[in-house]
This record gives C-alpha cells, sequence and structure tokens, in this order.
C-alpha cells in the first residue's frame, strides 16, 4: 500500500544535471526544472507519480561550490544518487505534529520555506524537515503547502508510482515511529534505504 497522504520522494544526488541526464536514459522522460531553493543552494527538477505527489531529483545549484554549497538532505555527503527521504502532506500540520509528540516521537521543528518557479512565482510552504532520530529517512517529513499550489498539480510529464518501500535493521522501530504520525510505509529487514518502482517508458525501472 503507498500512503495516501504521501506528498513527494526525494531523490538526490551530488550533480543535479548528472542525475537528470541518466533519469532521463533510464525512464525515457525528462525531468523539467523545478527551481531553486531560496537560500539553501539547491535546485530541483520533477516529475508527477500520481494526482498529489510527485518525485523531487535535487542537488547543489553549484557543485563546484565548497561543500557543494549545500546540506540539503544530507547532499554535500553523498557519493552517488539515492533515495533520501520521503514527505508527507497531513491535513493539519500542527495538530499532527502535537499527537506525535504525545506518542513519544519528535518530528521537528517546523520551518518556513520556499522556491522560485521558472515562470518567476514563489512557493512558500512550511516544512518540519529535521527531527532527531527519523530512522535513516524511513520516517517521512511533515509539509503544509499553505496556499501555494502542490506541485503534482502542474503541467508535469508522469510516471505512474507502482510501489514505495523501506529498509530498515529494526522494521518494527519504525513503524512504532510511523504510527505516531498516522502513516504507513512498506517495510523490509535490511540496510538502510528505499526501493521505488516506475512505470515508464522504458518499462519498470527501480530507483534506491
Amino acid at each position: 500500500m503507498i500512503e495516501p497522504q504521501l506528498d513527494h520522494i526525494v531523490y538526490a544526488a551530488p550533480d543535479v544535471d548528472e542525475l537528470v541526464a541518466s533519469f532521463e536514459e533510464r525512464t525515457g522522460v525528462h525531468a523539467p526544472f523545478g527551481g531553486r531553493h531560496v537560500g539553501k543552494g539547491s535546485r530541483n527538477h520533477l516529475v508527477r507519480l500520481g494526482p498529489l505527489a510527485y518525485l523531487e531529483l535535487i542537488g547543489p545549484d553549484d557543485p563546484s561550490a565548497p561543500g557543494r554549497g549545500t546540506t540539503a538532505w544530507g547532499i554535500h555527503e553523498l557519493t552517488e544518487p539515492r533515495i533520501v527521504a520521503w514527505l508527507v502532506h497531513p491535513t493539519d500540520l500542527d495538530g499532527t505534529i502535537r499527537r506525535a509528540r504525545e506518542r513519544g516521537y519528535e518530528p521537528g521543528e517546523v520551518q518556513p520555506m520556499s522556491r522560485q518557479t521558472p515562470k518567476g512565482s514563489l512557493l512558500e510552504w512550511r516544512l518540519a524537515k529535521w527531527p532527531p532520530e527519523n530512522k535513516d529517512g524511513l520516517v517521512p517529513a511533515l509539509i503544509d503547502w499553505q496556499d501555494s499550489p502542490q506541485p503534482a498539480t502542474g503541467d508535469l510529464p508522469e510516471l505512474p508510482l507502482l510501489s514505495f518501500a523501506g529498509r530498515h535493521p529494526d522494521p518494527d522501530a519504525v513503524r512504532k515511529d510511523l504510527d505516531a504520525l498516522d502513516v504507513t510505509l512498506d517495510l523490509h529487514r535490511g540496510a538502510p534505504g528505499f526501493e521505488v518502482v516506475l512505470d515508464t517508458p522504458n518499462g519498470q525501472v527501480t530507483l534506491s
């Protein structure tokens, strides 16, 4: 089962241009430019996964900058492309955070974020991004798009998401934190990571 509140999956790399090129070669679909994150040193490209979910291909805006110019999603430490995180959009961000804390999970502090679209409009959202312990990214970050349009509702190419699963040495510990957020993720025992299967013009493609 794919979590119905899924907002997007983060596919990061040390060089986003190389990531976009390899993604197009594998899937047969070009991921169009999404925008630059204001003050964060990163930029992204997007493809739709479903009506309200998308895949974000992200990397440093300037990979030649010291430390690649960004720490977003641990990009400064990556040596190859990797699915690093996923986000959900609860209907009540603040209420979800309050209930999670009551259940023993700390989702992190909410921060304002923004990025400029290629057409010049500004998207603004609220994000609880850096919880103290998110089980190697397997527990999702929380996002609230406020009055901005959720990117999957825009004009993006679509690659249907066939399955989305995670791996962790202690799946039960991950499930406990997922339950605190009222979300689900198919989990298997193994080294921490993700498996994303897409339906593409080139057939099924798996990202990890």
